[in-house]
């Protein structure tokens, strides 16, 4: 998987350096446009019921736009972490081992609590 998410990485940033984009992806700028693609993916479902937002993959028009906003999230991302530095893998591992300790299975199967909340 680092390699894969690597690969993506580097795609992302020649993208971006062929277009002379780096200077205005600073890290503020960066998370803001994230957070405005999450927003765009989000827009896929305003006023749908939950059996439309199911159908969506198996419609081909409504599957590429969920393709195309799910890959905008992940190229800021990967964008992200290359201006700060982060090694999403190895982010990525750690923290679902903070979340193993978090959530044992044992005290959180089927069930949607906080870890801090009380049982």
């Amino acid at each position: 998987m680092a390699g894969d998410l690597d690969t993506l990485a580097g795609l992302a940033t020649a993208f971006r350096d062929a277009r002379d984009w780096s200077q205005f992806h600073s890290l503020r700028n960066l998370i803001v446009s994230l957070n405005l693609e999450a927003g765009e993916l989000l827009e896929l479902t305003q006023w749908k019921t939950d059996d439309e937002i199911a159908a969506i993959p198996a419609d081909l028009h409504a599957r590429e736009a969920l393709e195309d906003e799910c890959a905008d999230v992940l190229l800021y991302l990967l964008l992200i972490a290359d201006r700060a530095g982060i090694d999403l893998d190895a982010a990525t591992r750690a923290k679902l081992a903070k979340n193993e300790a978090k959530y044992p299975v044992a005290r959180f199967r089927g069930s949607r609590r906080k870890y801090d909340a009380p049982e």
